[in-house]
């Protein structure tokens, strides 16, 4: 384990947050953001770390407070706010009583809250404020853990950590913890940290630096501990190269994709979709690969904190035929339905031991695990999927430990669903609101236009994750980067020309790779000429030809492929223009590539419906451009027709405002915002077209 304090980085955050928060805050957060920018220490909104500082209330009375991580935080980016402050002499109180249910702590805690807004402080908090140290660091160590989860966890705890570390049997989180932990504390008033069986570490110390050092200290020597005593390796049967490996997972993806989302009750053919995420690489092979991956990786999760991200148990898919995709797709969808009777069935034989569990949680599998494929994790958006990633990544090489040193023992099943439906815990999941487009996956083609650049921004808006596709080049590039710098990893950049079968097919198949799948495609590539058509050269209308009818036939062919393989229907926005409808004077090869482009569209819905896709059109007027980001089509078109007006360039914008009824300016954003009405299926409406075009009665489909 590295030690990763620094006393500069210390110092840079006194200077910025002690003013405001005070120095014991500020190192407080630091020594907490490095805790959780190390993966086997914490996980995404794991672990809890606290200071017991004087506060001072507006009479300018001071008082003993305690700062608690707040539940759902992240230790790695965590803010001094993040840290909720409470009445510490109130807390100490409740140590007095024999017992305190969830609901009745998380009133106590928040109505001593310091802030009345402040988050709700987590459920350890009451163990933070009984064990009378000023810094404590609560962690998931995998060292730890691949010590306390194996059958003679306890004696090897002992003898890796020595006696300046208590081990504290199993106790169910909460109150009951807080009562035990403070108890085993005052007994041994000198011991430097405590294990906590089957969850975790807890250190302390009188600075932030202390109990930090202690944390990297005694992880270490779980870690040469483990070492020395890694006799009996997992033993690779199969050797799958990684390359192989990836071609098995797009081939798979929209089966998985198919068999994973469930659709819900309505008329209006609506799915309850996730977004996949794979874990495919050499470790995470020879685990799956390995004489005893099954047998180890069919155990409880390595602490309930992990729990309602992963759920107790994965699902394992014995000897995938990827051979026969028929043979594979019954595998899968046995194994899912066994799965869920077998969930369904834990919570029969539970019910009633949480007070929250009256009703039942999603059956289906979070983790699936596939010899010669690797790990597939799901969530209900990018966000979800990638923790359950990143913790599977996190068990899987812990209880590899495990496995070779000793025989992995985990929580009992009923440990398991008292916390999985437990109310504190479950909330957690829903910390940040549920966008409309969460679970989607979008294509959007043409994107570094002005049209293609604001319907992503508006995708990403509704939670959307979406591959922005282009011809390479700057343009592409720099829309990416500014994308990423608001989205994150739910932008991507996929180079990808219309025209080309291949590279249309690569493209697709980079998405599907990306995030398992794809349910949203709008067809926006295209491009314009000016010239009467007695001069039109027949290479240039050639050109429009191949762009925008073969671009738009080949996208439209790509992706009914994957949403016939995905199954789970799907929707397709194509751009059209009000060309189609009124067509202009020296834009003949636009209108008419342009309404062929439509007719192909319409011709789509009527083929696809039967597989629940929806196939409907936008037809907007004169977008000159989205920001400082010009309108392609309009650097062609607009000289001609300022020349053929005798307008400027910004004349010519206000002349086509004023030819609407509405007289109003036709944005990229308005666009966009017509997409959205079909992407998040308002209507059961499809083969229709929407005029965004302020008014244009010439143009009015018919």
């Amino acid at each position: 384990m590295q030690n990763r304090w620094s006393e500069s980085e210390a110092r840079e955050f006194v200077e910025k947050y002690g003013a405001e928060y005070g120095a014991d805050l500020a190192l407080r957060t630091y020594s907490s953001r490095l805790l959780g920018a190390d993966e086997a220490l914490v996980l995404h909104g794991g672990g809890n770390t606290s200071v017991k500082t004087p506060s001072t209330n507006i009479l300018g009375e001071s008082f003993p407070a305690i700062f608690i991580k707040a539940s759902g935080y992240d230790l790695a980016s965590i803010e001094p706010a993040g840290h909720s402050g409470l009445q510490l002499e109130y807390l100490l109180k409740l140590r007095a009583l024999d017992s305190l249910s969830d609901d009745a702590m998380l009133s106590e805690l928040r109505t001593h809250l310091l802030a009345p807004q402040a988050a709700t402080p987590s459920l350890e908090s009451l163990v933070h404020a009984f064990i009378s140290e000023k810094f404590i660091d609560h962690t998931h160590a995998g060292p730890i853990l691949a010590l306390t989860n194996q059958r003679d966890g306890k004696a090897r705890s002992h003898e890796a950590l020595g006696p300046d570390v208590f081990v504290l049997d199993y106790v169910f989180p909460g109150f009951p913890l807080a009562k035990a932990a403070a108890a085993a504390y005052d007994a041994c008033p000198r011991i430097k940290g405590m294990v906590w069986m089957r969850h975790g570490l807890i250190t302390w110390g009188t600075t932030a630096l202390q109990s930090y050092e202690t944390t990297i200290e005694l992880a270490s020597k779980a870690e040469r501990y483990l070492a020395q005593c890694a006799s009996r390796p997992l033993t690779v049967q199969i050797h799958t190269p990684l390359e192989t490996a990836e071609q098995r997972w797009r081939r798979t993806a929209p089966v998985l994709r198919d068999l994973l989302t469930r659709p819900l009750d309505g008329a209006d053919q609506t799915y309850r979709r996730v977004i996949l995420q794979r874990l495919g690489t050499g470790e995470v092979l020879d685990f799956v690969n390995s004489d005893r991956g099954k047998e180890i990786a069919l155990t409880p999760p390595l602490t309930s904190d992990h729990l309602i991200r992963t759920k107790a148990l994965p699902l394992w898919i014995d000897s995938p035929d990827y051979g026969d995709d028929e043979k594979l797709r019954d595998q899968i969808g046995r194994a899912v339905r066994d799965y869920t009777e077998q969930y369904q069935k834990y919570v029969e034989r539970n019910l009633g031991r949480a007070p929250e569990s009256e009703s039942t949680f999603d059956p289906m599998p979070r983790v699936l695990l596939m010899p010669g494929l690797g790990a597939v994790c799901t969530g209900k958006d990018l966000a979800e999927a990638r923790i359950a990633r990143d913790i599977t990544a996190h068990t899987l090489a812990v209880k590899a430990q495990v496995a070779a040193a000793g025989t992995y023992e985990g929580l009992s099943e009923a440990e398991l669903f008292e916390m999985e439906y437990r109310g504190f815990q479950q909330a957690k999941l829903n910390f940040h609101p549920e966008l409309p487009l969460a679970s989607h996956v979008a294509l959007v083609t043409g994107a570094a236009g002005a049209i293609g650049s604001a319907i992503a921004e508006a995708l990403l808006e509704q939670g959307c994750q979406v591959a922005v596709t282009d011809l390479p080049g700057e343009n592409l590039d720099r829309l990416a980067d500014e994308l990423k710098s608001v989205a994150r990893d739910r932008a991507i950049r996929v180079p990808l020309d219309v025209t080309e079968p291949t590279s249309v097919k690569e493209g697709y198949e980079r998405v599907i790779g990306e995030w398992g799948g794809i349910d949203l495609v709008i067809v926006n590539a295209g491009a314009a000429l000016v010239s009467p058509l007695a001069e039109m050269p027949l290479e240039a209308f050639r050109r429009l030809e191949r762009i925008n009818v073969e671009g738009s036939l080949l996208v439209l062919g790509e992706s009914a492929r994957w949403f016939r393989a995905q199954g789970t229907g799907g929707d397709i926005v194509l751009i059209s223009t009000k060309n189609v409808f009124a067509p202009g004077a020296r834009f003949g090869a636009y209108s008419a590539t342009k309404a062929a482009a439509h007719q192909l569209a319409r011709i789509a819905s009527l083929e696809l419906a039967e597989i629940g896709v929806r196939v409907n059109m936008v037809a907007p007027d004169a977008v000159f451009s989205h920001g400082e980001r010009r309108s392609g089509l309009w650097k062609e078109v607009g000289p001609d027709r300022m020349r053929a007006r005798g307008l400027s360039d910004a004349g010519l914008e206000e002349y086509y405002r004023n030819r609407t009824l509405l007289k109003v300016k036709v944005t990229a954003r308005h666009v966009a915002q017509a997409v959205l009405f079909f992407a998040t299926r308002q209507t059961p409406t499809t083969g229709a077209t929407i005029p965004v075009d302020g008014g244009l009665p010439d143009a009015t489909p018919r």
